[in-house]
């Protein structure tokens, strides 16, 4: 039945990945968190949002805006080579906070988005969302306003954002050294739930095309809002304020 469940759950998380722009990976993590321990939740979470990712790549590829791609890989390298040493002695509650009052302000204000040149802010970008990936289970909230605030059409920010998740999980699973993890009795529940979200993918891209501009750019900031109110509420009830 946690079989089953979790498949099913993998197809629903993807196809609103799809057609949110946001909220699939975070909601795969937090259930899967739930039942299963951190050390194995961590990497099969990894290893799935990457396979599913990886599918909703192909299919979106000619949306990809390829331009920000180079900085934002430079950037992931380079926060995954440094790993958590510079914030090992914050609480990851204040890195939450943070992150998602940071996160609502670029979310409303896209202006700020588009500070400086684009090259400069993808490298940032990059370098934070694999660095803070260690604490924060919410890189896909830092880095959607980014590319929304510069994706022209609803399919360029999936596609693009959906590149640099796969940049990301890639980076964390060989910085983590989680390749090597024992993951062999999680192989076919990793396996399903990467068919299921592939599937979910095909449909979801079927219905990002037919959606309004409007809509999809309505919900994205809904959902990314949303999101970034848990982890203030998460930031807050860690430092006891709740």
């Amino acid at each position: 039945m946690i079989f089953f469940a979790f498949v099913v759950f993998a197809f629903f998380t993807a196809f609103v990945g799809v057609v949110t722009g946001a909220a699939g990976g975070l909601m795969t993590m937090v259930t899967l968190a739930s039942v299963f321990p951190l050390s194995a939740a961590i990497p099969i979470h990894t290893v799935v949002q990457l396979g599913g990712n990886l599918s909703r790549v192909y299919l979106l590829r000619r949306y990809v805006m390829r331009g920000t791609l180079l900085p934002f890989i430079i950037g992931a390298v380079i926060g995954a080579a440094t790993g958590a040493q510079i914030f090992v002695s914050l609480p990851t509650a204040l890195l939450q906070g943070f992150l998602g009052a940071f996160v609502i302000v670029l979310t409303w204000i896209p202006a700020f988005t588009r500070v400086g040149a684009q090259g400069g802010r993808f490298s940032i970008l990059g370098f934070l969302a694999t660095f803070l990936g260690v604490f924060v289970s919410a890189t896909g909230t830092l880095i959607g306003p980014f590319v929304a605030g510069v994706a022209p059409d609803r399919r360029n920010y999936v596609a693009t954002f959906t590149t640099m998740m796969v940049i990301v999980h890639g980076l964390k699973l060989i910085a983590f050294g989680l390749l090597g993890v024992a993951l062999v009795q999680y192989l076919p529940l990793m396996l399903a739930m990467v068919a299921a979200a592939t599937f979910a993918n095909w449909i979801g891209a079927k219905v990002l095309h037919k959606m309004h501009e409007g809509h999809f750019r309505l919900l994205f900031k809904l959902v990314v809002t949303g999101l970034s109110l848990r982890l203030i509420w998460l930031a807050a009830r860690d430092f006891g304020i709740f």
